[in-house]
């Protein structure tokens, strides 16, 4: 009995009729983040585990339940990529990118792995667009980064969308905060999902993320991080709002918001479908001011997000927004025996180095088939090489819509092909 492959669970193909969702949002993504001067930048798809394990935290999801860790032959151990702003700021350190002029502004296309419960618009691999301004501590290039979100989605056709604010703090005022947010959740252990009885002492904020029903309707009377933010991060997202008004950018504050990961600060936000909810957050990030100096770099302040593009791809599909389909070819070439098959091989040939789009069928079929196949792709002009054609070095074009037909010599054709098909 042959055996029956399939992709592994949580993993998916890409087949050509949906390429052009892809290739719409990439496109979109490039254009915006030209518009702002974001260059781009590839990282490996693998990386030494302790990366995310000091950047990340030890006492988050990703690095507990969700990576992919494996030993090489040289018995280092490696990680398939679990998110993207650990390794662009492993690759700003390692390539001394702070002698140029700050802040960097870098995004990306990248392949994320984690070994979650696959559901619609989550997988173990998926596909991110992010964007990083590294170098920067002005609030204004928060608005920046989240006007590049924003115009992004907005720009894709996406509609009711929500934008979800806060800031966490930081290192001098958020141990105040925890210190609170401990207190609140101690007479509520019993009330908890296991996880959070988990992350109770080792991950704390995280008690604000969950998204069980139970510890979401705790989470809405637990203090706020606003209510405890120092002089400077209460400054800072002060101007953040200030700013995001200029820019007519609505927003809705949202204290629950904390992100997944432990190296953000002070800023973090989301941007969800109205009709979804917080697990269908289309994209989101914040500020991450300590990580830089965590990953052994000097001290470097940065801000980015991320948009899961499989999640981006399933609103589009599920508000209806029209995307353009590619381009039919321009000409599809038809012929009629061995010696017509050659001419139309050569034509065929020539006309594609000229730039022009060409199908044609290289399996033996009938005039008629081909004629169909040629009207299945859509193309405005057949040109019919047959016997005749052969021995008068001509080519019979059809306009396939119109119906007439005229014959024209090869040299012609092959020398001004956009005079005769336009």
């Amino acid at each position: 009995m042959s055996m029956r492959f399939q992709a592994p669970r949580g993993t998916f193909d890409i087949l050509p009729e949906d390429q052009k969702y892809w290739d719409f949002v990439r496109r979109k993504a490039e254009e915006i983040c030209r518009l702002y001067g974001y260059r781009r930048i590839d990282t490996p798809v693998f990386e030494d585990a302790r990366l995310f394990m000091r950047g990340v935290g030890e006492g988050t999801d990703i690095v507990e339940k969700e990576m992919y860790v494996f030993e090489d032959k040289g018995g280092q151990q490696l990680v398939l990529r679990p998110e993207g702003t650990a390794p662009i700021c492993r690759a700003y350190i390692e390539h001394g990118m702070h002698n140029l002029p700050q802040p960097v502004k870098l995004y990306y296309f990248m392949s994320i792995f984690r070994y979650e419960r696959p559901q619609a618009g989550r997988f173990r691999q998926h596909h991110q667009f992010g964007v990083e301004a590294i170098g920067g501590m002005d609030p204004a290039l928060d608005a920046e980064v989240i006007e590049i979100a924003w115009r992004f989605f907005r720009g894709l056709g996406l509609k009711d969308l929500a934008l979800l604010l806060n800031s966490i703090g930081c290192r001098n005022c958020r141990p105040e905060y925890v210190r609170r947010l401990r207190e609140f959740y101690a007479e509520r252990l019993g009330e908890l999902c296991p996880d959070c009885r988990r992350r109770f002492e080792r991950a704390p904020l995280r008690l604000l993320d969950c998204k069980d029903e139970r510890c979401i309707k705790i989470g809405e009377e637990a203090p706020k991080s606003l209510d405890y933010l120092c002089g400077e991060c209460r400054g800072h997202f002060e101007k953040l709002v200030r700013y995001l008004e200029i820019l007519n950018i609505p927003f809705r504050i949202e204290h629950r918001l904390v992100r997944g990961l432990d190296y953000y600060t002070k800023t973090v936000f989301e941007i969800q479908p109205l009709s979804g909810g917080a697990q269908s957050a289309l994209g989101g990030g914040g500020r991450y001011d300590d990580l830089i100096e965590e990953l052994g770099g000097r001290p470097t302040p940065g801000v980015g997000f991320g948009a899961g593009i499989e999640r981006v791809i399933l609103n589009l599909k599920k508000q209806e927004v029209p995307i353009p389909s590619p381009s039919p070819p321009e000409i599809y070439i038809a012929y009629i025996g061995e010696e017509a098959k050659e001419r139309a091989l050569k034509l065929a040939s020539s006309l594609r180095e000229a730039g022009i789009k060409v199908a044609t069928a290289w399996e033996e079929r009938s005039i008629k088939g081909q004629f169909r196949q040629a009207n299945s792709l859509d193309v405005k002009y057949t040109a019919i090489i047959g016997p005749e054609e052969v021995e008068g070095e001509v080519v019979s074009l059809r306009h396939m819509k119109e119906g007439w037909q005229r014959r024209i010599p090869l040299s012609q054709l092959l020398e001004r092909p956009s005079e005769f098909l336009k």
